[in-house]
């Protein structure tokens, strides 16, 4: 745990958010008394993003095209 005054918070900015960063909490003190406490959020964790193939496969299964230009984009990979 580390420490910081008001006066670090206002000027010092960027170091306490790098502890932050580093999932450090911080105790911000006033005329020498703590004053308030800063914790860092936990990363939110955003869910894959899938492969548009992907997607159609899970849709439509392994069907083969027929058109022969959607299998030309298809196996120039645009």
């Amino acid at each position: 745990m580390k420490t910081a005054t008001v006066r670090d918070l206002r000027n010092h900015f960027a170091k306490i958010s790098a502890w932050l960063d580093q999932g450090e909490e911080v105790i911000i003190t006033k005329r020498g008394h703590s004053f308030a406490r800063i914790l860092p959020l936990k990363p939110k964790k955003f869910p894959r993003k899938t492969d548009f193939r992907e997607r159609l496969k899970a849709i439509y299964g392994d069907k083969v095209l027929k058109n022969p230009v959607l299998q030309e984009r298809t196996a120039a990979k645009w």
